[in-house]
């Protein structure tokens, strides 16, 4: 059947049925109706006849219509951009995780990267005190002037960047201020330049862009650190971004500024090329590493977008508040699309930034005890998969994951389980016999390895140890099990 039915004389062919009560001119169309009538999808505008008949006859017919309409199948194709994205396997893997913990499973999760700390006192009060002083209300676009104020100042103060508050963008997270840049300056067909590992959702928003995600492999023997060479060989005419993270998500690689100084010296012989420079995990660095924000760099300030909000370092992950700062005619653009979806974040969220802001340098004592606890992890993780056989480390100078090679046990058979041939049978290995869950590396660009987020307490973490080691070390190399 057709999706719409042209005209009821159609109908009356079928059915006999007309509406009475109505007058029909000589051209055949309602006199007394000047729009098209719609029910369900059935359109009426013009009726042939000479007669009328009674009108709930032609109602019987309109219903009798509107159901063999209903019984038609639904299209139910997707748009092929959404279609062609692939949803984030580290929510994924929570998700399943917290499903085994609700249904009585003592799963430990390792999947997420969100801190177990609770929001710092401080700022909860700016936030309550924002409710009951009445700030409840939509904010401008962009973010409060005050909160955007408040980010300027700790640009210049601690990253030695300086933006005016109409160069900042408030956003519901740094992920959603990333997405807008990404959406904001790639035409179809032109490339994102993604270090890997990488963050998992850098490709997908490429490609939501329309543009060509172009991995670039690093090594764990480099600590995952970018090649300057490798780089200046991938890029083309077509080359619009290079998005870099540092401390690094997965990995927790930090960039020294001497690399990133030669990173920046062959972006600048392109002029089309940006920078979109991650930092939102720059307050969680273990010393000697520094943090150097790119846009610092010379000649860098004009072609880079900084990327940062309070999830991380703050403990602020619910709180959804992120910026990006860059030069006014790209942060224009970005503000234009975050009109379009969302509006202005959470007023409420930027009360509490400021108070978050307010905690002193690099968020003053409060982060430092997160920080201090952090390393004291990583520490311990290290330590102990360093003793064991065939794992592979570069040991993290930032953020609060490790990112492991156990390529060394792939190509095992378990018995009741099958066979691990990749990260991503071993992660299920892992929830299934250890009760840990952790992210396969190839989520992140390299399948290798696995990411343990070691955002949670040390005591979990020393359970969680145990129980992999356990479900490892019954694991024998395929060149093992051949002897």
């Amino acid at each position: 059947m057709a999706n719409s039915v042209q005209s009821c004389s159609s109908v009356v062919a079928r059915s006999d049925f007309l509406l009475a009560d109505l007058v029909f001119d000589q051209t055949h169309c309602f006199r007394s109706l000047s729009f098209p009538f719609q029910l369900s999808g059935l359109h009426l505008k013009c009726v042939k006849s000479s007669r009328q008949v009674e009108s709930h006859r032609f109602i019987s017919t309109v219903v009798k219509a509107m159901n063999n309409l209903d019984q038609q199948e639904v299209d139910i194709s997707l748009s092929p951009r959404v279609n062609s994205l692939k949803p984030s396997k580290t929510v994924a893997i929570s998700d399943l995780a917290t499903s085994l913990a609700q249904a009585g499973v003592p799963v430990i999760k390792l999947a997420v990267g969100e801190p177990d700390f609770d929001t710092p006192t401080v700022i909860v009060e700016a936030g309550i005190n924002a409710i009951r002083e009445g700030h409840t209300r939509y904010t401008s676009n962009a973010g409060t002037l005050e909160v955007r104020e408040a980010i300027c100042h700790k640009l210049k103060e601690e990253n030695e960047i300086s933006y005016s508050p109409d160069q900042i963008l408030v956003s519901n997270g740094a992920k959603q201020s990333t997405i807008q840049v990404v959406l904001a300056v790639c035409a179809p067909g032109d490339e994102v330049i993604i270090p890997a590992p990488y963050y998992v959702s850098y490709p997908e928003m490429a490609r939501l862009a329309d543009a060509t995600p172009v991995i670039l492999p690093t090594k764990i023997e480099d600590n995952f650190l970018l090649d300057p060479k490798v780089l200046e060989s991938q890029i083309t005419e077509k080359s619009r971004l290079l998005i870099l993270c540092s401390p690094s998500n997965p990995t927790g690689s930090v960039y020294p500024k001497k690399l990133l100084e030669e990173i920046a010296e062959i972006v600048a012989k392109h002029p089309r090329l940006l920078v979109v420079s991650d930092e939102i995990y720059e307050h969680i660095i273990y010393r000697p590493a520094t943090h150097t924000s790119f846009a610092s760099l010379p000649g860098m300030w004009e072609r880079t977008l900084t990327v940062n909000g309070f999830s991380k370092a703050f403990a602020m992950t619910g709180w959804r508040l992120g910026y990006v700062a860059g030069p006014k005619h790209f942060i224009t653009e970005c503000e234009k699309l975050q009109s379009q979806f969302t509006s202005g974040a959470c007023s409420i969220s930027q009360k509490a930034a400021v108070a978050a802001l307010g905690l002193g340098y690099a968020g003053g004592e409060e982060c430092a005890i997160m920080v201090k606890a952090f390393r004291e992890r990583r520490d311990f993780l290290v330590e102990s998969f360093s003793k064991m056989e065939g794992v592979k480390i570069s040991e993290p100078q930032g953020a609060f994951y490790l990112f492991i090679d156990l390529s060394y046990y792939y190509g095992t058979m378990v018995e009741g389980f099958g066979r691990i041939d990749d990260s991503e049978s071993l992660c299920r290995y892992l929830l299934e016999k250890g009760q840990v869950a952790v992210v396969p590396g190839g989520a992140f660009g390299d399948d290798s390895c696995i990411r343990i987020s070691y955002a949670t307490s040390l005591a979990d973490l020393q359970e969680a140890f145990k129980r992999i080691k356990k479900a490892i070390i019954i694991l024998r190399p395929p060149m093992l099990n051949s002897t």
